[in-house]
């Protein structure tokens, strides 16, 4: 499955720096935040494509104030999403910079509206939002544009993320990535779960990921030692330019210690290997091997009084001690004469 020229069945793992809000109303602080993400190796960018008018309604009514201890309590939800939006105009001159400077980029559609508008641009993939995991409708007619479809399972019940994804295959699009993402602003580690990261490819048959709201660096690179290929994080070019999302976003020095955490991680996992190829073990020559430890003449028997299994390994591997304990001896040996394998063939 591919994201753009990113292969995700391969090693390496897809780092999305999410912009969200993170743009302080100006275009400019975008395309510097979008020019920081390439510098620091994150393999994309991710906008958010709403107005507050395709979330919610502009409303008084006690449903629509924000409640329950989150960073924006007691805001009208209208309000935060009229703060917090990236100008739909942007998007044109958005997607051709990161175009330009060779990262990818695309965006969370909140609505078909924002869909039909993302698809002039041909995005290399869609992301579903948390929240959005239960509008089934939007699944469904994201997917049927037949991009890979990036889902964040953060509110979802487990019968919802069947849903979600029996959705996307029934409109013939099967590159699905499922997030493990805990919905909350910044998240406790002891919420994260990320033991669910790998149960999420084996429940469902689908790539997974992580889509991190807790703070430092240590989810993202656990994350990634469980087996995800996506992590996705909050990112701001600098926390003084505010915003709903300052908060819990990583800066440029965080993001890219996260970057190289995560590489240096994926060094660290390689690949399964069980040394075949014994020539090319470094080190191997420090091992044991059987040796003369007293001279020998021709005639005498090989003993363990003559013959050790001592360091280096370039004589006869230790496995062959018992072959040749209580064997005659050819010809003489001098002490520290490495024992080869004919010196025990014919005997």
């Amino acid at each position: 499955m591919k994201i753009g020229n990113f292969d995700l069945t391969k090693d390496a793992t897809f780092i999305i720096a999410e912009l969200s809000a993170n743009h302080g109303g100006k275009i400019e602080i975008a395309k510097e935040t979008i020019k920081a993400a390439k510098e620091i190796g994150a393999n994309c960018i991710k906008l958010q494509t709403y107005t507050a008018d395709t979330l919610t309604l502009d409303c008084d009514n006690d449903d629509f104030i924000i409640k329950g201890g989150t960073l924006w309590d007691n805001q009208k939800l209208y309000d935060l999403y009229k703060e917090a939006y990236l100008p739909w105009e942007w998007h044109e001159e958005l997607f051709a910079y990161a175009r330009s400077i060779n990262i990818d980029i695309f965006s969370s559609p909140f609505d078909k509206s924002a869909v039909d508008f993302l698809e002039q641009f041909n995005p290399s993939a869609y992301k579903i939002a948390s929240f959005e995991i239960t509008d089934y409708e939007l699944i469904r007619y994201t997917a049927s544009k037949m991009k890979p479809i990036i889902i964040s399972t953060g509110i979802a019940t487990i019968e919802e993320i069947q849903d979600a994804v029996d959705i996307c295959r029934s409109v013939g699009n099967n590159d699905i990535v499922l997030l493990k993402c805990t919905s909350a602003y910044p998240a406790p580690l002891e919420d994260a779960n990320l033991a669910t990261i790998p149960n999420l490819a084996q429940t469902f048959g689908v790539i997974s990921g992580f889509s991190d709201h807790t703070l430092g660096v240590n989810a993202p690179v656990v994350a990634v030692t469980l087996g995800a290929k996506v992590i996705e994080k909050h990112f701001i070019l600098d926390k003084s330019i505010g915003g709903a999302d300052a908060d819990f976003s990583m800066d440029k020095e965080e993001f890219s210690n996260m970057i190289k955490a995560i590489r240096d991680v994926e060094k660290l996992i390689g690949t399964i290997s069980y040394n075949e190829d014994v020539t090319k073990i470094k080190g191997r020559e420090f091992s044991r091997s059987l040796y003369v430890s007293s001279d020998i003449k021709k005639g005498e028997l090989f003993s363990e009084a003559n013959i050790k299994s001592v360091r280096p390994a370039y004589g006869l591997h230790p496995k062959y001690l018992n072959n040749i304990i209580g064997k005659v001896a050819k010809k003489d040996y001098e002490f520290g004469t490495p024992i080869a394998l004919e010196d025990i063939k014919g005997n």
